[in-house]
């Protein structure tokens, strides 16, 4: 038998009673809540992400589901919830915080593959049993990956479209950002948003496919094409948005309320016509595209990006799949004016640095430091350079 922990800041489930640190979440009423729910929809297990519906690295508080319902904050997870247990997987750099933050509802997983959660499900649901998941939150490979897992087992997978841990959360999820979305100013701009659109569109008629219709989830592609900027995502410059790209129309699907003056006006400076964007709804993105892909078209996506949601609505026959869009390869390549522009960002975050590191040399040795007081330092010196909108990820400081 293992000794008792000697630690008193992460959990120790096996003393009796169980020992939680200050750090951990009591989720004993979330669970039975979603539990509830589950039992409604005849649901064994359910599969909730650390992502949201564009499979963004960094989320907003409003998608943290998984921080929500296990009260484990780290980047990146999967948690499986069953009628009677709950689990958490997530890699190395998390194993210490997750067992600080997790209570002794959850065993933790220490690993990551699909595998492994297909055994673990595998083991605990019972055969004939339902596993469900939101389409909208699991990318094309990793919806095959889980059915893979799955196969032959007499387990289904069963794609819900109401998520389950959004009617557990209730009316305490944050609100959807209210945020302005901004155009980015001219001098930044390589090139002008309908210089774009016609690239992308020159790359649809090149194409030996001849796709009908582009379609955009990533969040930073709908930014970069039409130039506009947003904080939906803290340390990213993003909002949430769709695009519909056709050979004859642009459909945006965004809150339209959120849009300054000066982006709305951009945006419908060249209607009627093909360079006029279309304003609708963010929710409506779904019934647009069944709609659209009843027609004689074909819809051209990156798999890297596009939910199993979005991806299932397409017919078979009428998807032109690539693991990148055709806009993620276009922005990946910079042109000289934005290199120019990298080049001079750069140069200023090294003034910032070389000012903090000057900093450090006259204030450690008086003793008055520490790695959080550090940190916000640096993020001052940062923001006290021209142009500054904030650092592109928090700080990580650490000495010794």
């Amino acid at each position: 038998p293992q000794a008792p922990s000697t630690r008193n800041d992460i959990r120790d489930c096996s003393a009796d009673p169980p020992y939680l640190p200050p750090t951990a979440t009591n989720t004993t009423a979330r669970l039975a809540v979603l539990r509830g729910i589950m039992r409604t929809h005849g649901i064994h297990a359910y599969i909730v992400p650390s992502t949201d519906a564009h499979m963004s690295e960094y989320i907003s508080e409003r998608d943290a589901r998984l921080g929500w319902l296990t009260g484990f904050t780290g980047s990146a997870g999967t948690a499986v919830v069953t009628l009677d247990k709950a689990a958490l997987w997530t890699d190395s750099r998390y194993w210490t915080q997750a067992e600080r933050e997790l209570d002794c509802n959850w065993e933790l997983q220490r690993t990551t593959s699909i595998e492994s959660i297909g055994m673990w499900i595998l083991k605990e649901v019972p055969a004939e049993g339902n596993v469900s998941l939101d389409p909208f939150l699991f990318s094309v490979d990793t919806w095959n990956s889980y059915s893979q897992a799955l196969h032959g087992s007499g387990r289904t997978l069963l794609p819900l479209e109401t998520n389950l841990v959004d009617q557990a959360w209730g009316d305490q999820r944050p609100l959807p950002s209210s945020s302005e979305i901004y155009s980015l100013p001219a001098e930044f701009i390589g090139r002008s948003w309908q210089e774009k659109v016609a690239g992308i569109r020159q790359r649809m008629e090149q194409h030996v496919q001849r796709p009908t219709a582009v379609l955009l989830s990533g969040l930073e592609e709908t930014a970069w094409l039409f130039n506009l900027r947003g904080d939906d995502i803290p340390y990213n410059p993003v909002f949430y948005s769709y695009t519909l790209l056709t050979n004859t129309t642009i459909s945006l699907f965004v809150e339209e309320s959120r849009l300054s003056v000066a982006a709305r006006e951009s945006l419908r400076s060249g209607c009627p016509g093909p360079l006029c964007v279309e304003l609708q709804e963010y929710g409506q993105v779904s019934a647009h595209l069944r709609c659209y892909t009843q027609g004689n078209v074909t819809v051209w996506l990156g798999t890297e990006y596009t939910t199993y949601g979005l991806y299932s609505i397409i017919p078979q026959e009428k998807l032109l799949e690539e693991s990148y869009s055709p806009v993620m390869m276009a922005k990946a390549v910079k042109n000289a004016h934005e290199q120019e522009m990298l080049r001079a960002a750069h140069v200023r975050d090294a003034v910032a640095v070389i000012q903090y590191l000057l900093w450090l040399e006259k204030t450690v040795p008086q003793g008055q430091v520490d790695e959080f007081s550090g940190a916000q330092h640096i993020d001052a010196f940062r923001w006290a350079q021209e142009h500054s909108r904030g650092p592109s990820f928090q700080s990580i400081s650490a000495s010794g």
